[in-house]
């Protein structure tokens, strides 16, 4: 069976059709939210409850061929809602540092701040791009934006990005 008939199953209420489609893009669901929510357990609690708000959304689904990218496009609202939530508890100084102890350089840290400073159309371009490896016309599907819209956004959100960065990798505080 393919992808666009397991869809269709399950937007038909099918759950073990809707299991195999959620199941087959774990990981890339998972990614996502970790390049968002930098949090190990803040992202599996987007992606389950991206999955619980998809199986309830499921059957209004009008074309199951966008099944992925319509799961997606949740899990980035999930996603911006988390961040949100975050803003108005934690100061925007207060960066999370990774759970798993790994070191951070520095850089990677302005990075970081950088890529949250920029307007969120530019950082969820950058963010699937480059975080996620997606090619341009699978973040246009994701966005449900035109092809040309997503490269402006790419160009710009880079150009915006570089003007923060100083030479050295470095954000430019002045």
């Amino acid at each position: 069976m393919e992808e666009r008939d397991w869809a269709a199953a399950a937007c038909q209420g099918d759950e073990t059709a809707f299991y195999y489609l959620v199941s087959s893009q774990k990981r890339k669901l998972y990614g996502i939210a970790f390049s968002y929510l930098r949090n190990e357990s803040d992202a599996l609690d987007a992606v389950q409850e991206t999955v619980c708000k998809a199986w309830l959304k499921c059957r209004q689904l009008k074309e199951p061929d966008a099944f992925i990218p319509w799961l997606i496009r949740i899990l980035i609202h999930v996603c911006i809602d988390e961040q949100k939530r975050r803003k108005r508890t934690l100061p925007l100084t207060a960066l999370t540092l990774p759970s798993s102890g790994e070191m951070v350089s520095v850089h990677k840290l302005d990075l970081e701040i950088a890529l949250e400073r920029l307007k969120p159309k530019y950082r969820h371009v950058l963010t699937l791009k480059y975080y996620q490896d997606m090619t341009l016309t699978e973040i246009a599907r994701i966005l449900d934006r035109p092809e040309g819209t997503v490269k402006t956004w790419l160009h710009k959100g880079l150009k915006q990005l570089r003007g923060q960065m100083t030479w050295g990798g470095e954000v430019y505080y002045g």
